[in-house]
């Protein structure tokens, strides 16, 4: 019995190996949406007026107008060339794929809405401020590695912690 046994278990275990190599390969795929693309992702508004809709279609009601591209959103559920995103405050909607962009923006964020971030020359609490934002200021994100990003705008160039900005996820490398 022993002999029969022997002679199967390379079967066995390769099978068993194949089987795990499947189950991670669709434990993946279950991040991934039918673009391809991690979800979810931030991306940024392409466009300067954006219908948001209730679902993925023309046919569907317009629940909200975005009116002011480069504001960064999670795509969080993708249907055919539909992306329902997510927004700063939470609102979600579907929008056309075309309507965003793959430009990274992060908007500043504050406990209270009279908090003013710092602006670092370096990627150093110590490190001299170079400006002060407000909460809800938008920022081309240049980089973000360590806890920290670096990030631009008008009037200002300089990093910002990783943690003050909503459009990166905490410790996401970008750029």
């Amino acid at each position: 019995m022993t002999r029969q046994l022997n002679k199967f278990l390379p079967a066995i275990f390769g099978v068993v190996i194949l089987a795990a190599g499947l189950a991670s390969e669709a434990q993946a795929q279950a991040t991934k949406a039918a673009s391809g693309l991690p979800l979810p992702r931030f991306v940024t508004l392409k466009a300067k007026k954006i219908n948001l809709r209730v679902g993925p279609g023309q046919d569907y009601a317009v629940s909200w107008l975005y009116v002011k591209s480069g504001l960064p959103v999670e795509i969080v559920q993708e249907f055919d060339n539909w992306r329902r995103i997510r927004d700063a405050d939470g609102t979600e909607g579907w929008v056309y794929h075309s309507l965003l962009s793959g430009k990274r923006t992060g908007m500043v964020t504050a406990k209270n809405p009279h908090d003013l971030i710092d602006i670092h020359a370096k990627p150093d609490p110590a490190s001299s401020v170079s400006a002060k934002l407000e909460r809800g200021v938008v920022a081309t994100v240049k980089h973000c590695d360590n806890g920290w990003c670096a990030i631009s705008g008008r009037g200002f160039d300089g990093w910002i912690q990783q943690v003050r900005l909503w459009g990166v996820y905490p410790n996401e490398k970008v750029g």
